[in-house]
């Protein structure tokens, strides 16, 4: 059960007042400066966050930075990829628009599917 953290979100986003939802507005908010906030990147990062094993949840790392533009890279998202060994690109006909997170925290899995199909 992740919810997403106000304070790092990009200004133009619109988070549901529960935290578990996100969709981009039309309108950039006046909100602090935080140094958690992204600032160029339309981004938002979740509150929890653990590891087990070899794999983490996320949608970009925490390290990625905040303030500017973010480089499209493997490192920092935007290609999906099932991890395996050695990892194995996945090409898409659609790009879900929204994605759901599955979290299987006992048994190691993690399950990303698209909400809308």
């Amino acid at each position: 059960d992740v919810t997403l953290d106000p304070e790092t979100a990009h200004p133009n986003l619109i988070l549901s007042n529960d935290g578990k939802e996100v969709r981009h507005g039309d309108i950039k908010h006046e909100l602090p400066d935080y140094p958690e906030r992204f600032n160029y990147s339309a981004s938002v990062l979740g509150k929890e966050g653990f590891l087990k094993t070899k794999w983490d949840v996320g949608v970009a790392r925490e390290s990625i930075n905040r303030k500017g533009q973010i480089t499209v890279t493997p490192p920092n998202g935007n290609e999906y990829w099932a991890c395996d060994d050695p990892a194995v690109p996945l090409s898409l006909s659609l790009k879900p628009q929204k994605v759901g997170v599955f979290v299987d925290y006992e048994e190691g899995l993690v399950s990303f599917y698209d909400v809308e199909s």
